[in-house]
């Protein structure tokens, strides 16, 4: 005998600030569904989850959940003002006698209940939210953005314990290997009609694309209609007209249908500008060491990171991955070892905590603020890649629209706040970027698309992120931070680094990418003291300035040959300048090879 639906929402209809959200809106959820409910930024999808939860009253229709099942849901910034601890309030609906159930998810998910709520990061509350719904396990589970502030680790945790439950749950993340691991059906947002398809996330991208490709000829049947109803209606109403008014109507009426339709939402229009080339080699770690309070971050750590490398940092939360890129930047001093810096480097940071923006100005004011992106005497125009253009134009590139630009950043969301500053971000030029968490709130889309142009940087990437699939797609390498100052090197992303792990583990010692492997009971032969001759030691304090003269040279010889038509005008010179180029180039990589070597013995 088939089982009452848990939830059922027929006709919702809601409106915000005078823009419909949904229309007409029928869903049903039933027992042991796993679904995705996926769509843009903006799109509905945290209104549509707290419509479902009861939180959110819409202007028609019915929600209807039969008597005695329970929903519940993960609240993104949840009201502890009543609870001293975050365990009180992720304790506080459990029945008397249970409350053993919150230490279990509070391991798994690495939350402390102990926590004052006076002292509770964001991060700590929304797991405080997420461990509040597992313990009380409901029949239907919402779930809004689970991973977000959990670590690898954490967030696999969660994947298991989600893989076994018998209750349905209805699931929002960017993550894209949580929701191909867990899901089984898929609610799709798009322009306020929602979309069911009976499978997982896997596919959803192609399905999508094959329903834009539908519109697309739709709409380019009805524009080919138009077109010749509208020719009929100059060359031959004038001699039909009292018989023919009713075929003008229908023309009139077709306008009306093709200017209702609503056009899909761009993409955002990220872009990076790579400045000036930097060195080969960008950054060289030698014997890295750090403990902060007592608690080692790494101990004798070694990375070389060459021009174009993209390397992920992963690990448990609090292991040190942002201490680390803080010192490979020269932000943070080591205790003991060295960090070189290769040439030309213009570093452009994307932090985790959005330090970057000031919560109460405007979006505005956020870029017109910035010294790096100020036109003199424009007000209204800010400096995009060398390029003066109004604020508001370069905000739309972001997916904002004109009546945001006065707003307070603290009024965005947190994907938005995320595109804020990749606005910032991307105005600037850049050889190697820092992103800490740079995936958090993004939707899937604008995800793509970052991939896409990380892709096509051809500087270097550093990269801290708790997605696998991204961390697949981006690194060409992973440092894997296992906690007390252990931090090694593996080749490849996540699922290479998940692959390799298990071997490492069996290994009783575990060394550093740079340590030496040494037979049994063998002792490291001491190193013997280096220095320069005065010779070298004078080379090396002249070799700065032929290399900024070989730069300057390199740049003129660039712009040189960008004039269009050199090549058939001045077949001659186009030649000379590009061996010129050649060579330069080559004595520029020369020279950082023999400056870095003269480094490491100096």
């Amino acid at each position: 005998m088939a089982r009452a639906p848990l939830l059922q929402l027929s006709g919702i209809s809601l409106t915000f600030g005078g823009n419909p959200v949904f229309d007409d809106l029928s869903l049903v959820v039933q027992p042991g569904d796993r679904v995705a409910l996926v769509g843009r930024n903006g799109s509905g999808k945290s209104t549509l989850m707290k419509v479902m939860a009861g939180l959110v009253e819409p202007d028609r229709g019915a929600r209807v959940v039969p008597q005695g099942v329970t929903v519940g849901y993960m609240e993104q910034d949840p009201d502890l003002s009543a609870y001293a601890t975050l365990g009180d309030y992720a304790a506080s609906a459990l029945p008397e006698g249970e409350s053993y159930r919150l230490g279990v998810v509070a391991e798994g998910l690495k939350f402390d209940p102990a926590t004052p709520v006076a002292t509770a990061s964001g991060g700590e509350r929304r797991r405080a939210a997420l461990a509040k719904l597992l313990a009380e396990a409901p029949e239907l589970m919402l779930l809004d953005e689970p991973t977000n502030h959990l670590d690898i680790q954490a967030i696999e945790w969660l994947e298991a314990e989600l893989r076994d439950t018998r209750a349905a749950f209805v699931l929002i993340s960017h993550d894209r290997a949580f929701l191909r691991a867990l899901t089984r059906a898929t609610l799709w947002i798009d322009r306020g009609e929602v979309r069911r398809r009976e499978a997982g996330f896997e596919g959803f991208e192609d399905w999508r694309e094959e329903i834009w490709a539908q519109e697309d000829e739709a709409r380019h049947k009805l524009d080919r209609k138009i077109k010749a109803e509208a020719r009929w209606a100059v060359e031959g109403i004038s001699a039909r007209r009292k018989r023919n008014m009713g075929r003008v109507r229908a023309l009139q009426a077709l306008r009306a249908d093709r200017a209702a339709q609503i056009r899909r939402q761009g993409a955002a229009a990220l872009e990076l500008d790579s400045g000036q080339q930097s060195g080969r080699r960008v950054i060289e770690a030698t014997g890295l060491t750090k403990t902060y309070g007592g608690k080692p971050i790494v101990r004798d750590f070694s990375l070389r990171v060459m021009r174009g490398d993209r390397v992920a940092f992963v690990g448990p939360n609090g292991v040190g991955k942002t201490t680390l890129l803080k010192m490979l930047t020269g932000e943070v001093q080591p205790d003991a070892g060295t960090v070189i810096h290769g040439t030309n480097l213009e570093i452009a940071v994307f932090d985790q905590t959005r330090a970057a923006l000031d919560a109460e100005a405007s979006l505005w004011e956020n870029l017109t603020g910035d010294p790096l992106m100020k036109v003199s005497g424009a007000a209204d125009q800010v400096l995009v890649r060398g390029q003066p253009r109004h604020v508001v134009a370069y905000l739309k590139d972001f997916l904002f629209d004109e009546a945001q630009a006065r707003a307070p950043v603290r009024s965005l969301s947190g994907g938005e706040k995320a595109r804020l500053l990749l606005a910032k971000l991307m105005a600037k030029p850049s050889n190697l970027l820092v992103l800490d968490e740079p995936t958090n709130d993004l939707d899937v889309e604008t995800l793509d698309l970052l991939q896409d142009i990380l892709g096509e940087f051809d500087g270097t990437v550093l990269l801290v992120s708790h997605d696998r699939d991204f961390i697949d797609r981006i690194a060409t390498q992973t440092v894997a931070m296992e906690g007390n100052g252990r931090a090694t090197v593996y080749p490849g992303g996540w699922s290479d680094y998940a692959v390799q792990r298990p071997v490492v583990q069996e290994n009783t010692v575990k060394t550093s990418v740079s340590a030496p492997k040494l037979k049994p009971d063998a002792k490291p032969e001491p190193k013997k003291a280096e220095g320069l001759t005065f010779t070298e030691r004078k080379r090396f304090d002249d070799l700065p300035a032929l290399m900024d003269r070989l730069q300057a040279e390199i740049g003129k010889l660039t712009e040189f040959l960008s004039q269009p038509d050199l090549y058939d005008k001045e077949p001659v010179k186009f030649r000379k300048a590009s061996e010129g180029l050649a060579e330069r180039q080559a004595a520029l990589a020369a020279a950082e090879e023999e400056w870095l070597a003269l480094a490491e013995r100096a």
